[in-house]
């Protein structure tokens, strides 16, 4: 779905659609994965604009904006636990909201520990955009979601770095992508403040969401997709609220269906909703229940 809102939405406005592999988080990386993503976005029809990016390889770039926070005094370490963060209360976004305990340095009992975290001061941050599609959107960081890590006790780097540092470098000056990101942007946001990168422009379109509610993923038995592309393009489409083929539109292949569908890309016509159910034929899962 974000796929073929995302290529819609930059071919309609001439612009280049870019492709990143985003395996920051490289204890979760699958072997193989990569390619799989990479040959199914050909066969659907996608073609991306430039070299692919793989996040595991920009590492050192991660690090160089993480040591420009530190020079404006914008980081701390951090060795609060998981668990020991599992009692601090859920903010607006239902996450946990960071209580700030080592905003002014690592309690006695704590700094023996041998991993740290690094966090961003927040502060009294309030952030307003306007999302293309969701509307005015704010969040008061402070309390929606406390002090956010950037770098992870493992040394791994969050997402929410990476892809600021990615959109920033890449030159990105639209993301478009699905709603269940939304509660992350001001996060997102507030580091390009920081780093003093340009602004983005931000469009969420709807998750899909199979008959439990959840979000449609490998996760909650989702189908992979059918060898024929035509299809669950079409479905994708039709999802996204756009223009119902009628009968004599030539619509054989997945070629077909980019020549046709591109001119037709209408961000006006997307459902204004954070979730929906997903069609039929992609919401079904291995069970065969809808």
């Amino acid at each position: 779905m974000a796929a073929v809102a995302s290529y819609c939405d930059a071919r309609a406005a001439q612009g280049e659609w870019l492709l990143r592999i985003e395996d920051v988080d490289l204890p979760r990386v699958q072997r193989g994965a990569d390619a799989a993503i990479l040959t199914t976005l050909e066969h659907y029809g996608f073609a991306w604009d430039g070299p692919v990016v793989r996040q595991s390889e920009r590492t050192g770039l991660y690090a160089q904006a993480l040591e420009g926070l530190r020079a404006r005094g914008d980081l701390y370490d951090c060795a609060c636990t998981r668990r020991e963060l599992e009692t601090a209360v859920i903010g607006s976004g239902g996450e946990r909201v960071y209580p700030g305990t080592c905003r002014d340095g690592i309690p006695t009992g704590r700094r023996s520990r041998p991993q740290h975290a690094c966090r961003v001061r927040v502060g009294g941050a309030h952030i307003e955009f306007r999302d293309r599609l969701q509307g005015a959107q704010a969040q008061d960081l402070d309390r929606d979601v406390g002090d956010f890590v950037v770098r992870r006790a493992d040394g791994l780097y969050a997402y929410q770095l990476a892809v600021v540092v990615d959109d920033a470098l890449q030159g990105v000056t639209h993301v478009v992508r699905g709603a269940d990101l939304l509660a992350s942007t001001p996060r997102q946001i507030f580091l390009q403040q920081r780093l003093d990168y340009p602004p983005v422009s931000y469009l969420h379109v709807p998750v899909a969401l199979n008959a439990a509610g959840e979000k449609l993923s490998k996760q909650t038995a989702a189908k992979a997709l059918p060898d024929d592309p035509l299809p669950a393009l079409v479905e994708a489409w039709l999802f996204l609220g756009q223009e119902a083929p009628v009968l004599g539109d030539p619509l054989s292949h997945a070629e077909d269906f980019w020549v046709w569908a591109l001119p037709r890309w209408n961000p006006a016509r997307l459902p204004p909703t954070a979730m929906l159910p997903a069609p039929r034929r992609i919401g079904e899962g291995r069970s065969g229940k809808v």
